[in-house]
């Protein structure tokens, strides 16, 4: 019954770990066979508890448990061309169970909506001239649940600059998504068949990547998204002040902007500084920013320790009002406080280790990764999430 998206293991994306000023040489022989590039094998899971849950109108448990397990495997290959060939095959598959969802019925008493299983394949495939430097990729996905279906696709354009320190990216995206339109019991008029509404999301990515020097790298990201259809959540109650109980109304449309900046600092060879800065707005008239650290420090050359922190603060969309606070004058509202003002931080530590040969003596047990994190904001909801990330190469 809750959609939701897993970031413990996204806090940053990974810069290339050092500048590399030579060239790859594509007149050489290489396989034209399709071979195994890499395998990772990440698990997590995810714990979270609060009392404001939307299904209840603002109030309420917002207990829910998450075990998210996902396989991604890169396969290339060259064509005689030269031309690198990469194709990226990931499936995952969540299992969670939510409290606050149960009481879409109001019973809490293990009903269909406490708990469900999402399965969320996706494919893509690009092509890369290495000499020339540039790259065109396409792919496509699905997500399935109880209550929501989404199938998405991707086109992607990439260059590099003459000297190869800088690379242009560019990315459309859209998602074609169907929402089972499931009330809260007391609101429904007919039996258990559920009508489908339609979410459609489409959105363009830009980047551009620079290596300053062989310390020092950026990255400038921008985006818009423009979301149509159905955005509300049809089983979240709101109450006004008179005490009656309708079903979140909002917009159709939704034009999201964010625009961020990432660097890494080499300090030798032992410590890396990343710095994240995003700043986000909407036309639900939410404000946001994030500031995000992360020290990778190599204790060994083998083992490093990655403590991060992520601040973030966002200001309230126009259309919320807590429990019982929505006079019932508005053309729209919602009690979910996923759209209130808040702040938050989220911060902890990963442990990585990488031996020459391999993990506990497998050559291709290339690298073991653990990392927890503790998320907690203002409105008292806060969550944990342990993951481990096995990497075959």
């Amino acid at each position: 019954m809750k959609k939701m998206v897993i970031t413990g293991m996204a806090l940053m994306a990974m810069l290339q770990l050092r500048a590399q000023d030579t060239t790859t040489d594509s007149t050489g022989y290489k396989s034209q066979k399709l071979s195994i590039d890499e395998i990772n094998l990440v698990s997590s899971y995810y714990k979270q508890d609060g009392n404001n849950s939307a299904v209840t109108g603002g109030i309420g448990t917002e207990k829910l448990t998450d075990v998210s397990n996902n396989i991604d495997v890169t396969l290339i290959k060259y064509g005689k061309s030269g031309k690198k060939h990469t194709y990226d095959v990931a499936l995952g598959v969540d299992f969670y169970t939510s409290a606050s969802s149960d009481m879409v019925d109001l019973a809490a008493n293990s009903s269909a909506s406490m708990s469900d299983i999402r399965i969320y394949p996706s494919l893509n495939y690009t092509v890369e001239n290495e000499q020339k430097g540039n790259s065109f990729g396409v792919g496509v996905s699905s997500s399935t649940e109880f209550d929501y279906q989404s199938f998405g696709g991707n086109i992607s354009y990439g260059k590099k600059t003459n000297d190869r320190n800088g690379e242009f990216t560019a990315k459309l995206q859209a998602y074609l998504d169907q929402v089972k339109i499931i009330k809260p019991v007391e609101l429904r008029t007919g039996g258990e068949s559920y009508p489908t509404s339609s979410r459609n999301s489409f959105s363009a990515s830009l980047a551009y990547s620079q290596i300053i020097n062989k310390d020092f790298q950026v990255i400038f990201l921008a985006d818009v998204i423009q979301q149509q259809g159905y955005l509300s959540l049809p089983f979240h109650r709101v109450y006004f002040t008179d005490g009656s109980v309708h079903q979140e109304l909002l917009p159709d449309n939704r034009l999201k902007i964010p625009i961020a900046a990432r660097a890494s600092y080499f300090f030798g060879d032992a410590v890396i500084l990343r710095a994240y800065y995003r700043y986000y707005t909407d036309s639900w008239d939410i404000k946001a920013h994030t500031v995000d650290l992360e020290t990778p420090v190599k204790l060994s050359p083998f083992v490093s320790v990655s403590p991060f922190y992520r601040y973030y603060t966002q200001t309230a969309a126009k259309y919320f009002n807590g429990y019982r606070a929505e006079a019932g004058d508005a053309d729209y509202y919602t009690s979910n406080y996923d759209l209130s003002r808040f702040n938050s931080s989220f911060y902890g530590v990963g442990v990585k280790f990488t031996p020459v040969k391999g993990v506990l003596g497998i050559k291709h047990f290339h690298t073991l990764e653990l990392r927890y994190g503790h998320y907690s904001r203002t409105t008292q909801l806060s969550s944990d999430i342990v993951s481990i990330n096995i990497k075959y190469k």
